[in-house]
């Protein structure tokens, strides 16, 4: 049987949820069939596991906002002869809980089970807490 399992992806220059709408809207962010896709240089090694109903989490300014559902890694050649993944994503971005997470390079796995919840239905379009607030509440132990 073959589980899933999650990637984890910091959106470089995204200020919030909308910002990353609109970056998936420009073609240099598409696939030939219009699909939004994030290129990276890595390809994992857990792909298997990644298209088996895996998502890619965004961090943003410092906390995972939100996910899209990967469908699936496309081989991509650079104008410089390297391989490279296109992360090929569902269009729909799912709003989560907030969950802080510290800078990283590149992405991570995230497990099924250490991934933050989705908002309730009806909370999806509520602003992210402050980060100040984040990090007080995540310290005490509250998100």
């Amino acid at each position: 049987m073959v589980k899933t399992v999650n990637l984890i992806k910091l959106s470089v220059g995204t200020e919030n949820v909308d910002d990353l709408v609109l970056w998936h809207a420009t073609k240099r962010a598409q696939t030939a069939d219009g699909l939004p896709r994030h290129v990276t240089r890595m390809w994992p090694k857990r792909e298997t596991e990644i298209v088996n109903g895996g998502s890619i989490y965004w961090v943003i300014k410092g906390s995972i906002q939100c996910r899209q559902k990967v469908l699936r890694l496309d081989e991509v050649i650079g104008s410089d002869g390297i391989r490279r993944c296109a992360i090929v994503l569902e269009p729909n971005i799912i709003r989560t809980q907030s969950s802080l997470k510290r800078p990283f390079q590149g992405w991570r796995y995230l497990t099924v089970e250490d991934a933050p919840m989705d908002l309730p239905e009806g909370r999806e379009n509520e602003e992210a807490l402050p980060i100040e607030l984040n990090q007080a509440l995540a310290e005490i132990g509250v998100l």
